[in-house]
């Protein structure tokens, strides 16, 4: 299950332990809605996070998502690595070592 996260409770993601996968997004973005299905697969086996960029742009700003869809893996909280665009679902587990 993909949990939606917002500015004022993004310290759940920076308190976790292991892998998070963190989606940033928005309703209108096409790539994104088609994303969703995939990242709906990932948060089967591991944690998932989504970000609405329009809603929470002090995230976007934060950590500088420019483009989206934006996935961010985090590692223990920190930002471990990122996809931007479109990927497939093994593109994106890839990601964790």
């Amino acid at each position: 299950m993909i949990k939606e996260i917002e500015n004022n409770n993004f310290n759940e993601v920076r308190e976790s332990k292991g892998y998070a996968f963190v989606d940033f997004n928005a309703t209108w973005c096409g790539p994104c809605r088609m994303l969703s299905p995939i990242m709906e697969e990932i948060a089967k086996s591991n944690t998932v996070y989504a970000v609405d960029v329009d809603l929470n742009d002090e995230l976007a700003t934060e950590f500088n998502v420019n483009a989206i869809p934006c996935v961010i893996l985090f590692k223990d909280g920190k930002e471990y690595k990122r996809s931007v665009g479109l990927k497939t679902k093994e593109e994106l587990e890839g990601m964790i070592d």
